[in-house]
């Protein structure tokens, strides 16, 4: 956890691209959130071009069809893991799959160790299965 949901306009990019996209992110947030590596929770949903608006909020940014809205849930992080985040991620997007810095629009959304079950019906947080950020090991 955190989880990844892309939104992304539907016939701009290959399974292939896709997987790239999402492999790329994750190291970046893998560097910025120091997360396990299994700790990975991605979802792509594709819109048609009239299903999916960005706009840039009158800060100019130019915006192609290749844009990848990206919404992350996550525990809370600092402010400076959040800025490191979404440097890492625009560097990373940019080396690895050409993805524009202007096509890049990311929302976090924090929310608490309660609101995640990873499946069995537990609160694994909460249950002691997985230990809570600044516990030892």
């Amino acid at each position: 956890m955190p989880l990844m949901h892309f939104h992304v306009m539907k016939g701009e990019r290959s399974p292939a691209e896709l997987r790239a996209l999402l492999d790329a992110a994750h190291d970046a947030m893998l560097e910025a959130f120091k997360v396990p590596a299994r700790d990975r929770y991605q979802l792509v949903s594709e819109h048609e071009p009239t299903h999916m608006i960005l706009e840039d909020t009158g800060l100019d940014i130019p915006r192609t069809s290749r844009v990848v809205l990206l919404q992350v849930v996550s525990r809370p992080r600092g402010k400076e893991q959040i800025a490191a985040f979404y440097r890492l991620l625009a560097e990373t997007l940019h080396a690895r799959v050409g993805l524009l810095p202007s096509d890049l629009m990311v929302s976090v959304v924090e929310n608490q160790d309660e609101h995640w079950s990873f499946g069995l019906g537990r609160a694994q947080f909460l249950t002691g299965e997985l230990p809570l950020p600044g516990a030892k090991a």
